[in-house]
């Protein structure tokens, strides 16, 4: 698809900022990493769940930690930042920023100018430092455009983004995780063109979006990343959202495609929520209603997971996949009623 249009904002001049900022950050990171290469797109078509790869991490669904993560970055941080006589005072709470999902905090060293933050479209030079080896971001200055761009995919991807979305002009932090040990990221937002918001997208725009994440997402789910795929998926359900009714028939492949990644992380409330988004639109969608099988089984609920599984069955007898997972589902059930009639014979015996 065609690059959303963008025009440029004034930009001040920032060469002593850009000297300054490298001598200082430079002096606490120096590990620098390469941007992977943005990829060709590929067809998209409904994912099997025949594929099973073994993911190294899990998406981050409000992680805990913030509070004693925001302790860390209220008071001296010597780890990253030398000794105390070189350290500035304190910042206040008005410093930090709570990412709304509780992925991370910001805290704000040197305040922007102007209202204006990065929206959809827009060119960012970024200065950045401190990311941990893998994460497929480049170190140094670098130019990023929000919204496109295979730098999205990854953890740290996602979250810079966000970062961006809450930054203005010229302001410069440190971001981390609830849970991660390492140095401090540090983000210097130097300047940015004019973006749009996605409610300023004509809907044709926004599907021609939606079908970008969606192959991608495609892409690296056959790749073996459940993880990147369902960040993709969930980007081109959250452009989706805001159509007038019906909405698009996207959003139903999207949320099949997105359990199918929810299972493979270990997130079987999740797939079956997102089953149940597809069966209110397709009742007999058989994906659905087998992946929906499967989360309940995982969550206990054998009666439920028996009532998907032999819907699916009953439409598709030869469906190898649903056989298995029954029989898996009633030996389960076997095993559980056992186990309570040996406690009630023990109980009244």
């Amino acid at each position: 698809m065609e690059t959303l249009p963008v025009s440029p904002v004034g930009e001040k001049d920032t060469s002593q900022q850009q000297e300054q900022w490298e001598k200082n950050s430079r002096e606490n990171f120096d590990s620098i990493t390469q941007i992977r290469q943005q990829p060709q797109d590929y067809p998209t078509e409904i994912l099997e769940l025949t594929v099973s790869p073994d993911p190294a991490s899990q998406i981050l669904e409000n992680p805990q930690g913030t509070e004693k993560l925001a302790s860390r970055l209220e008071g001296d941080s010597d780890e990253s930042h030398g000794s105390a006589s070189e350290m500035p005072e304190p910042h206040q709470a008005s410093d930090l920023w709570y990412c709304p999902d509780g992925s991370f905090v910001k805290k704000i060293i040197i305040r922007g100018h102007g209202l204006d933050k990065p929206k959809l479209g827009s060119r960012c030079r970024v200065l950045a430092f401190g990311f941990p080896f893998g994460s497929g971001l480049s170190e140094g200055w670098t130019e990023l455009t929000m919204g496109l761009g295979s730098w999205r995919e990854e953890t740290w991807g996602e979250l810079v983004e966000k970062c961006l979305e809450s930054m203005c002009q010229g302001e410069e932090a440190e971001v981390q995780l609830p849970g991660h040990s390492g140095p401090l990221v540090r983000l210097t937002l130097a300047s940015f063109t004019q973006g749009r918001d996605s409610w300023e997208l004509e809907a044709s725009e926004k599907e021609a979006l939606a079908r970008e994440e969606r192959a991608r997402g495609t892409e690296l789910f056959r790749a073996g990343n459940p993880e990147g795929a369902a960040r993709c998926y969930g980007r081109a359900l959250r452009l989706l959202l805001t159509l007038p009714p019906p909405g698009s028939p996207e959003r139903t492949v999207l949320h099949a495609n997105l359990a199918a990644c929810q299972l493979l992380l270990g997130q079987p409330h999740l797939a079956a929520q997102s089953c149940d988004r597809v069966l209110e639109r397709e009742p007999g969608h058989l994906k659905a209603l087998y992946r929906r099988g499967v989360a309940q089984a995982a969550l206990g609920n054998l009666e439920k997971a028996t009532a998907d599984l032999r819907r699916v069955l009953a439409v598709d007898p030869k469906n190898r996949a649903a056989q298995e997972e029954l029989g898996k589902v009633i030996i389960q059930g076997k095993k559980q009623d056992a186990g309570l009639a040996q406690g009630l014979r023990k109980m009244f015996g």
